[in-house]
């Protein structure tokens, strides 16, 4: 079967690595109160990239919706014992300051990687940071991916998280075990947290399992998880009162993935899914530049819901387009922003390397462009696309 995807956005930054810079990305938005847009990332300084290499948090800010950004701003490095630190959440408390949330990694016993899920506020808008606060005291190998941190209409702060050594395991530096899906909370707006007493496992005894949890609460109160899996698709399960419980998981067969993982929020009278849509399969065509695969997380599409996305599957996102099309490159983490009448992402983006964690894109998509989905022709650039 073929289908039509137009491609829609514009390129408004990009950020390519350096001789300084050996992988940048894994970032978040947040308004501040003077009307900027600051975008945070992680700035891996030495290394190959790996997820263990040294890092600090940047951020660059926007004055004119995201369309021109300033010069990056170093908001703060590890702590002298860390090994690094990565995967950025902000959010606005209730009190007018600013949080952001991090992983900082650090050494363990038998030269284990251990790391902290941690919260720093800001109250002067990002230029300075006080004390870290752990907001997940779980110890452990864990990832909180950037731009997962949501705040509930109840107030309450959610955080999810893969686990994926608990503390005693044999876990190597490079070899994290397979994951289960915790959350933290917090009902006083950060000032203290409690892990859920539900661990979300999978179903299945293999080596990946749960990874990489992202969350979204529809109009109606119910919270909806997804996970990254090995099982070629997004795995689900469902929370109707704050996070305290949830069902059992189940396939999310329309977001198929190939060990990628999802972005979905609301903008406008939009809600929106980034993935990569097509998994890994026997004959797939393996295209590519510089000399490796980009994992499979290629292309990368939006598919738009009008409904708050209340069905999980076609019948609520009926409409998906292209983000990028280019299956040389691959694109990975996206994070998301809502403006008035656009939205932001940001992802890795391959930069023809061959090696999938490099460049960071950001992409101005506005709310006209998702309206003229119906009209396959109507100003559009069409792709085919094998489905």
């Amino acid at each position: 079967m073929l289908k039509q995807l137009r491609k829609v956005g514009k390129q408004v930054l990009f950020l390519e690595t350096s001789e300084n810079s050996c992988r940048i990305g894994e970032g978040a938005f947040i308004r501040l109160k003077d009307g900027g847009i600051m975008f945070a990332f992680t700035e891996f300084l030495q290394g190959t990239g790996h997820d263990h290499d040294d890092a600090r948090i940047t951020a660059r800010i926007s004055y004119d919706e995201g369309e021109s950004w300033g010069e990056n701003r170093v908001l703060f490095f590890k702590s002298e014992q860390a090994v690094n630190v990565m995967n950025v959440s902000l959010l606005r408390l209730q009190n007018g300051a600013l949080a952001i949330f991090y992983t900082e990694k650090y050494m363990g016993d038998g030269d284990r990687i251990l790391d902290r899920i941690l919260m720093r506020i800001s109250r002067d808008e990002g230029i300075t940071w006080g004390d870290p606060v752990r907001c997940f005291p779980v110890e452990g190998y864990h990832v909180l991916n950037n731009d997962r941190v949501i705040r509930l209409k109840s107030g309450r702060i959610l955080v999810p998280v893969a686990l994926h050594a608990l503390a005693g395991t044999e876990t190597k530096v490079k070899t994290p075990m397979p994951g289960a899906i915790m959350f933290s909370v917090s009902d006083d707006d950060g000032k203290s947290w409690r892990v859920i007493n539900r661990i979300i496992h999978s179903p299945f005894h293999d080596r990946i399992q749960f990874q990489e949890p992202g969350v979204y609460q529809h109009g109606d109160g119910r919270i909806w998880m997804w996970c990254r899996t090995g099982y070629g698709c997004q795995y689900m399960a469902y929370s109707d009162n704050d996070a305290e419980t949830w069902s059992d998981v189940e396939p999310g067969l329309f977001f198929s993935s190939p060990l990628s993982p999802m972005q979905v929020k609301k903008t406008g009278d939009y809600t929106v899914a980034i993935f990569n849509p097509i998994p890994e399969f026997s004959g797939r065509d393996c295209a590519h530049k510089g000399g490796k695969e980009p994992w499979g997380r290629t292309p990368l599409v939006c598919a738009v819901s009008r409904d708050d996305g209340k069905n999980h599957d076609g019948t609520s996102f009926k409409e998906m387009v292209y983000l990028e099309d280019d299956r040389t490159n691959g694109y990975c983490y996206p994070s998301i922003f809502s403006g008035k009448d656009y939205f932001l992402t940001a992802y890795y983006h391959t930069n023809d390397t061959g090696f999938c964690l490099n460049s960071t894109k950001v992409l101005k998509v506005m709310h006209s462009e998702l309206e003229m989905q119906d009209a396959a022709c109507d100003g559009g650039e069409n792709h085919e696309v094998k489905s």
